[in-house]
């Protein structure tokens, strides 16, 4: 039965060679790794592309490959028996992929043991504690760790096939931008949804497989609809700020540690990202409350009870995500900011010790009250955090201003997504 499997994925793994691909924006980065004996681990959402990532990689390379989304091997006590059907299928590689290892009991075990035998891995997962958990105990230095988010704008226009060039110079085809733009940030960046032209239902039906293969299973959790409305009021309304103990009386939980513990199951499974307030304070941080960011602006769209036509909301979630593609860690080196007086600015940028950048996100800076809030935020911070580098993203307005004795960038969010050698 093991070998019988092995054979069917190797049969799926040809299929998908064979298919027009896209070039993700991290390939390079783990390219120069691939010969390199270090074990690979890609991490992230289910369906955002790591196992095709990681097949481009290895096309031209002799490698096995075993895909442990399948109950019949993990049935298997024995991982060594997969090891000698993966040898008897393929030959003798000493180039293993396994995918979704996070399924296999004591996993890190056996990988701990490939590695000393001198296999080359790459190893993908969807859960992103587990995995750095379990590596950093038993792989100490002898890992790299790469995330893969669904697809970027530049992504999504590459497989579109848009020709990007004179972009800056030429309204018409900034216009035709715009409205693929649009068309990202309501249907969001699966690779599938984008490659099938699949409808939303693809993602509403994604979004309960990773509740449920996930969250539920894995934590072998007895209330599932409990863990499942969470997961949709966070997702559904990002972003948001929330507390614990705000959202047990908002969906009736009986216990404020059941909330916390089952929105760290949310973000083990990368649904959700959670961002702290800054201050230089430790304990300020912790006790103010977090900010919620989904992995995907079209997953919003797709769990939202109605459809989201103002854009403000997804465009702030898609900076964040843009700042964690371009490698910037939330709470480490991304955070949201409350001024003394309780205004907000969307994205503080910190290097070490110092303030690198404050970002503001505005769909509208025609409504005048809205814009006259926003920037004011923006400068107060400034005086307060000694930053000067303040910039304001928007649909489309570009420009540089003086307000309150303060210069401000304005940049249209396709610029900022596209060339991000410019910015942050």
């Amino acid at each position: 039965m093991i070998k019988s499997i092995i054979a069917r994925q190797r049969e799926e793994i040809g299929r998908i060679l064979n298919q027009r691909s896209v070039e993700r924006e991290n390939e390079k980065d783990v390219k120069k790794f691939v010969d390199k004996n270090i074990v690979k681990v890609i991490t992230g959402i289910r369906r955002s592309g790591k196992s095709v990532l990681s097949l481009l990689l290895l096309k031209d390379m002799k490698f096995g490959y075993v895909n442990f989304d399948e109950k019949t091997l993990l049935m298997e006590k024995n991982p060594e028996k997969i090891l000698s059907a993966v040898k008897e299928i393929y030959g003798d590689v000493k180039i293993l992929l396994l995918d979704e290892i996070q399924n296999l009991d004591g996993w890190e075990l056996w990988v701990n043991s490939l590695c000393r035998r001198d296999y080359n891995l790459i190893v993908t997962g969807s859960n992103a504690r587990l995995l750095s958990k379990e590596l950093a105990t038993h792989l100490t230095g002898r890992y790299l760790e790469f995330e893969v988010f669904p697809f970027s704008f530049r992504e999504y226009l590459r497989w579109k096939d848009f020709d990007l060039e004179n972009m800056e110079y030429i309204e018409e085809k900034q216009g035709k931008l715009k409205h693929e733009l649009r068309k990202y940030l309501l249907r969001g960046g699966f690779p599938e949804l984008i490659v099938k032209e699949l409808d939303e239902s693809y993602l509403r039906t994604l979004f309960y497989a990773i509740i449920y293969k996930d969250v539920v299973e894995r934590w072998n959790i007895r209330y599932p609809r409990r863990i499942e409305d969470l997961s949709r009021y966070l997702v559904a309304n990002a972003p948001m700020l929330y507390t614990f103990t705000k959202l047990r009386k908002i969906l009736n939980f009986r216990s404020t540690l059941t909330v916390e513990n089952y929105t760290a199951y949310i973000k083990e499974a990368y649904l959700i990202f959670s961002l702290e307030q800054f201050s230089f304070k430790l304990k300020e941080r912790l006790k103010a409350p977090r900010k919620c960011y989904a992995i995907d602006t079209g997953l919003i769209n797709a769990i939202s009870s109605k459809f989201i036509d103002e854009l403000g909301r997804l465009i702030e979630n898609a900076v964040f995500l843009e700042l964690r593609r371009r490698g910037l860690i939330e709470n480490r080196d991304i955070f949201y900011y409350r001024d003394s007086r309780g205004g907000e600015v969307d994205f503080l940028v910190k290097n070490g010790l110092k303030v690198r950048e404050l970002i503001q996100v505005c769909y509208n800076l025609e409504d005048f009250s809205t814009r006259e809030r926003e920037l004011k935020s923006l400068v107060k911070a400034s005086k307060e955090l000694n930053c000067k580098n303040l910039s304001v993203i928007t649909w489309d307005y570009s420009g540089e201003e003086e307000f309150k004795g303060k210069k401000i960038r304005f940049i249209p969010l396709w610029k900022w997504l596209l060339y991000k050698q410019n910015f942050i």
